[in-house]
């Protein structure tokens, strides 16, 4: 078996446009086409108009016959279209979803996009026995609101949350959606954005059960030429959303799979698949924003810890901890800065904790932290200074924060959710208390 070039892959009916052009006809050429972005020839460098681009031309209110090349836009990653389509599997975690394909002259032969990719990937081959619901949390750039939901303050959200589409719900339920299509529309007409969401939103959405493997999934997509697709349970209840290139990395260990069975190919890339098992068993076990062990990982390492405290006869203690009011941070500066406190809490973590401590993000604004060897009382000793830590870093802009937090031991015969319920009912107790402090379930 042998894996396409490039250039056999790679569409070739593109929609371009030269950077000395006007703005207002990039829009036009992207409405024609039904485009959410397009590609900006800049002499032989090659940059993309995206639609988050058009929305912050709006806001700034940048007059539309201005040329492109007035613009900071970002250059699109470049491939020769000889190249083997495996060599496209780095470009995957980059922000942007498209790959020009060049011909040996540095000219314009045609864009790789994921679709191209996921449609030479056999179905037969991929994860058919994993289902979504595994992988939900992999989506993130999405946002969910209410279908009176006010349209110019989410395009506004839209730029500097980053998230790229807009799911509306009601009783939990998606009834519609707003996508980077949907958007150039309001843009390019000058549609009133002070209407409520449901009047632009598309309708009805099409969803996916939860319960489907990544095969149907991804054939799903393939379909349908979707880049994202919002996932539901049997009440039909939003779950989440998965996009296309995050089923793409999930069929990457098949992908790997197929390579040793072809001795003929495994020498030109063993290197290459070495390096992305490395990026994606990491990408599977920690959390995409702080770098910290996820839930799955954790429950891992929790029961090679329970083993040992069993055999050795050693105590062992649980801590979880809350940031204080972290949607005022949020609401008042603004989802970006929200994640950067995120990240300096997990790093205050991380240099006040022992080598052997696990620590891991347990949901939002919520972390646990696994104190192999701790008794309560060291475990509350060792809160404590994570507390003070956390009350005294300032942090750029946001100022100071604070958290509360809730200390367990675990105890012979437990289980995990039984260890964690009680460092849970020790944290709602610090709350109640008036917060920034430490309670453990000895104070229940």
């Amino acid at each position: 078996m042998r894996f396409p070039v490039v250039g056999d892959i790679a569409s070739t009916n593109i929609v371009k446009i030269d950077s000395s052009d006007s703005i207002s006809n990039a829009i036009a050429l992207m409405l024609e086409n039904d485009h959410r972005n397009i590609i900006v020839v800049d002499k032989d460098i090659y940059r993309i108009l995206t639609v988050i681009d058009i929305l912050n031309i709006q806001s700034q209110k940048i007059d539309l016959s201005k040329e492109l090349n007035e613009l900071d836009l970002q250059i699109v990653s470049t491939i020769d279209k000889n190249k083997n389509v495996l060599d496209t599997l780095e470009y995957l975690s980059a922000s942007i979803e498209y790959i020009c394909v060049l011909n040996q002259d540095n000219s314009l032969y045609g864009l790789l996009t994921h679709t191209d990719i996921t449609s030479n990937i056999d179905p037969d081959t991929l994860m058919d026995n994993f289902r979504l619901q595994d992988f939900l949390k992999l989506g993130r750039k999405m946002k969910w609101v209410s279908k009176d939901s006010n349209t110019a303050k989410l395009l506004d959200e839209m730029i500097t949350s980053l998230f790229d589409n807009v799911v509306v719900v009601q009783d939990n339920k998606p009834i519609g959606i707003l996508t980077t299509k949907d958007v150039i529309r309001l843009i390019r007409y000058k549609e009133n954005l002070d209407m409520p969401i449901s009047t632009y939103m598309s309708t009805p959405v099409e969803t996916i059960n939860k319960n489907v493997s990544v095969k149907e999934a991804l054939e799903f997509v393939k379909k349908r030429h979707y880049k994202r697709v919002v996932v539901v349970d049997d009440n039909g209840k939003i779950s989440g959303i998965i996009t296309q290139k995050e089923l793409i990395s999930l069929t990457y260990s098949r992908w790997a799979v197929l390579m040793k069975e072809y001795q003929n190919e495994l020498s030109e890339i063993n290197v290459m698949l070495k390096n992305q098992n490395v990026k994606y068993e990491t990408m599977a076990s920690t959390d995409f924003l702080t770098g910290l062990y996820n839930r799955s990982k954790f429950t891992q390492l929790y029961l090679s810890a329970y083993q040992t405290m069993i055999q050795r006869h050693n105590d062992m203690s649980l801590i979880l901890l809350d940031i204080d009011f972290f949607k005022n941070v949020n609401d008042n500066f603004g989802h970006n800065l929200g994640d950067k406190v995120l990240i300096q809490i997990s790093h205050i973590l991380l240099r006040t904790l022992r080598n052997i401590d696990v620590v891991c993000r347990w949901g939002g604004e919520e972390f646990i932290v696994l104190l192999p060897t701790a008794d309560i009382e060291n475990a509350t000793i060792l809160a404590e200074k994570i507390r003070s830590n956390i009350e005294e870093f300032d942090i750029d802009v946001v100022g100071h924060v604070s958290a509360s937090f809730g200390v367990s031991q675990v105890k012979e015969g437990d289980n995990m959710n039984e260890a964690v319920q009680r460092a849970d009912e020790a944290l709602y107790l610090a709350k109640d208390s008036g917060r920034n402090c430490v309670k453990t379930e000895m104070d229940l």
